[in-house]
């Protein structure tokens, strides 16, 4: 899924060397907004990344929430550039397609990651005609410098590492737990994982010091550093932690895990893609409206597609996170 706001903002992120700090622990909750999408999906979205108080933990940079509800998907082929998409299902399914050949039905418990590289396209669709209950996180991970201008790739992961504890398991999405390593390619230090606890229990997740973290309650409620978390705000809990402790409420409860090193790049969101400055997104913009060869066709749809929404009057500059 894509950030398909028929107007979209400029996100800004972090100015070149103006790189944010570890700064300790902390616990911040960034409310969620609604942000409806247009066009054949018609539907709204809970997103709490990018936001303008924290524009990003580690190198992730968006993150929606899309259900649950009942939904017949129908997302046309769009572009993207510069950036990693997560998809990760909840409860239903996604048919995925894109140009470099992948064609996929992402399920719950599979990791789907789609790397831009320098240019992708893809399309999202319900299997079948008829609408379905559909809950989904969707992830975008900024890549590096050295790895935005590389070959766009697609991998899909079925069997991901898991951790337990004592009433609660952790599936490793991204990165790594201990020793259980996810063997989704990364470009830059991070975690992802779902946390699944149960009612009562307490999950004790060993964290990296050197990371920022942050945690998104997508079903039942949660206790943490003290503060009650349930749908909705994604809670950043800062730096320097080398655990944390996750209490889930009387009816358990799903945990999102995300964290990373603190990205120090200077980064401009726009629409579908993660640039560096105006004059890049407004070069993507133009090559996906020239119908250019730099993001390929996606089979299946006889030349149909979602056309970019027209640049803002101003021109684009990055926010700096606070």
């Amino acid at each position: 899924m894509s950030d398909l706001d028929p107007a979209p903002d400029g996100h800004g992120m972090p100015a070149a060397g103006r790189s944010p700090q570890l700064t300790g622990p902390e616990l911040r909750l960034i409310p969620a907004r609604d942000v409806p999408l247009g066009g054949v999906r018609a539907m709204s979205v809970s997103r709490t990344l990018p936001e303008r108080s924290l524009s990003t933990v580690g190198a992730w940079c968006f993150l929606d929430v899309a259900g649950p509800a009942e939904h017949l998907t129908r997302v046309l082929p769009h572009p993207h550039i510069g950036l990693q998409t997560v998809s990760w299902l909840l409860q239903g399914s996604i048919l995925h397609r894109d140009s470099v050949g992948s064609e996929v039905t992402v399920k719950p418990g599979q990791l789907n990651l789609m790397t831009s590289g320098d240019g992708i396209a893809h399309s999202e669709f319900t299997p079948g005609e008829t609408a379905e209950v559909v809950h989904l996180l969707q992830l975008w991970i900024a890549l590096p410098a050295d790895a935005r201008r590389g070959p766009p790739r697609f991998e899909q992961h079925t069997d991901l590492p898991v951790v337990t504890g004592d009433g609660w398991s952790a599936t490793v999405i991204i990165g790594a737990i201990d020793a259980a390593v996810s063997p989704a390619t990364t470009f830059s230090p991070l975690v992802g994982a779902e946390v699944r606890i149960e009612p009562g229990a307490t999950a004790i997740v060993p964290l990296r010091p050197d990371f920022e973290h942050a945690v998104l309650v997508p079903s039942g409620e949660i206790e943490v550093a003290d503060t009650t978390v349930g749908p909705g705000p994604l809670a950043f809990l800062g730096s320097h932690r080398s655990e944390i402790a996750l209490t889930a409420g009387e009816h358990g409860a799903t945990v999102l895990l995300i964290g990373g090193e603190p990205l120090a790049e200077d980064l401009l969101m726009w629409w579908n893609f993660v640039g560096r400055d105006h004059d890049e997104i407004v070069a993507a913009r133009d090559a996906w409206e020239a119908g250019s060869p730099r993001f390929g066709e996606v089979a299946g749809h006889n030349g149909a597609r979602i056309p970019a929404p027209p640049m803002p009057a101003l021109r684009l500059t990055p926010r700096r996170r606070r």
